[in-house]
């Protein structure tokens, strides 16, 4: 299995603009089993960064008092593993500024690849996408929060990732199980 850092992935999880199920963009509240379970998932499968995108400033102070606690508070030094994870947590207020940050870390301007639900005529297979990031340039995998991203941020993206899709026809997994199944997915 090839780790993913070496193909210079981050992930960031989308609050706003997300849809919610009329389809109407909104802006998601952050929850904490997503905050800890996809920095879980972020560091098992060697991910660079795992940002937390908001433009809700009650969103950002809740999501640094909770990385907080596991990092430099007791959390840390109760659970030493979670803290490695949640380390990987940055807060920003919109995907382009995680472009940017990424950028200003020295680690080229991301791909910017989405995860939707839904059949796009622009989806590209996991097969193909684990061959294109071989390349060593930097990918960014945009998740949605709520009912998915907003259609904007999924027709500027570089590249949109197929839907998961099971064997029964159900089709609305949390995003946390999204986020892990398709980091596998991507390191096999």
């Amino acid at each position: 299995m090839e780790k993913l850092s070496r193909l210079n992935l981050s992930l960031a999880l989308v609050h706003y603009p997300v849809a919610n199920k009329k389809g109407e963009e909104i802006c998601s509240a952050v929850t904490n089993l997503d905050l800890h379970d996809i920095a879980r998932a972020a560091r098992t499968y060697g991910v660079n960064a795992y940002y937390v995108v908001t433009p809700l400033e009650d969103q950002k102070i809740l999501v640094e008092r909770i990385s907080s606690h596991w990092t430099t508070g007791n959390g840390g030094k109760v659970n030493p593993a979670r803290a490695e994870a949640l380390r990987l947590i940055n807060v920003k207020h919109a995907l382009e500024d995680v472009v940017l940050d990424i950028r200003q870390k020295g680690n080229g301007v991301p791909k910017v690849v989405v995860t939707t639900a839904k059949k796009n005529s622009r989806m590209i297979r996991y097969e193909a996408f684990r061959e294109i990031m071989k390349n060593g340039e930097p990918y960014l995998l945009a998740f949605g929060t709520a009912w998915g991203l907003s259609e904007e941020i999924i027709k500027t993206a570089d590249y949109v990732l197929e839907p998961l899709d099971g064997n029964t026809g159900y089709n609305h997994l949390s995003v946390r199980s999204a986020v892990s199944i398709i980091l596998d997915r991507l390191a096999r």
